[in-house]
């Protein structure tokens, strides 16, 4: 089996896109009905979900003609925020071929199919022209991918000169054994962490300016701290939403992710950088 490949099957679930279709009925909704804010809760899968997406790509300066990438785009909840924002097209891609289907039917459910194309494959190798692109983004993606110069290389051939690129990712804070599993990894053997230097390093190395950074390891405790006081109320969860994605797992994984981030192991990292 190939690495790409069991990043691949760590993210499967075998049956998604009725699991959110039965999760409709529970929320009095239909494919006809369904909006991009009911989808929200599920199709956002990294810390903060819509709020960290909408505080990330609002730094990327989009306009209406602009064409956006989203690289590792999952079930493309970010691309359907961006294309209903600001007008934008948005081309993503992603290993994981489930998501990459229940995505491109979710933007037919939500009408956004004429301007967003979501595609199976690698960040590495991504199958579009040079200079294709006027901005892009990646959240919570890098995790997986160790060697982060070819990533942010591969990247830069596909953007125009000036493109902004946002890239929101959890990065290694301090050394340490990492409790498994987290939302990423079962194990070690598929954990790529970086630290923040070493992305600044790749993207620069690349051919980008690196133009901010923010550390977000107050705000992933506190939408961790918030999720942990919900599932107290012993209400059970919502319809839709992280246990969506990662079922019978989830408890589990959000709890070694507090764990981590606590013990100032890991934390959310944004980083605004500029195409020279």
């Amino acid at each position: 089996m190939t690495y790409e490949k069991s990043v691949s099957d760590h993210y499967a679930h075998g049956a998604l896109l009725e699991s959110i279709r039965t999760a409709l009925d529970a929320l009095g909704k239909t494919v006809e009905t369904v909006t991009i804010e009911d989808l929200g809760p599920v199709d956002e899968f990294h810390i903060g979900g819509r709020p960290a997406t909408k505080k990330l790509v609002e730094q990327l300066g989009l306009a209406a003609e602009d064409h956006i990438l989203d690289v590792g785009c999952g079930l493309g909840g970010a691309a359907r925020f961006v294309a209903s924002q600001f007008g934008t097209r948005v081309s993503g891609i992603d290993l994981a071929r489930e998501y990459v289907e229940t995505g491109n039917a979710l933007c037919d459910w939500v009408r956004l199919a004429d301007r967003i194309s979501l595609r199976e494959g690698s960040a590495l190798n991504m199958p579009f022209e040079d200079e294709t692109f006027d901005a892009g983004y990646m959240l919570h993606v890098g995790m997986n991918i160790e060697d982060k110069g070819k990533l942010f290389g591969e990247i830069a051939r596909v953007l125009k000169p000036g493109a902004r690129f946002g890239v929101y990712d959890i990065m290694r804070q301090e050394q340490g054994d990492l409790i498994f599993p987290v939302p990423w990894a079962a194990d070690a053997k598929t954990n790529k962490l970086g630290t923040a230097s070493q992305y600044k390093k790749a993207l620069r190395d690349a051919g980008f300016r690196v133009l901010a950074e923010e550390d977000r390891r107050d705000f992933a405790i506190q939408f961790f701290q918030a999720l942990r006081a919900k599932a107290e109320t012993g209400e059970g969860p919502a319809p839709l939403g992280l246990h969506t994605l990662m079922q019978a797992s989830t408890g589990t994984k959000i709890n070694n992710m507090i764990e981590n981030i606590g013990a100032g192991l890991v934390a959310p990292v944004e980083i605004i950088a500029q195409k020279s």
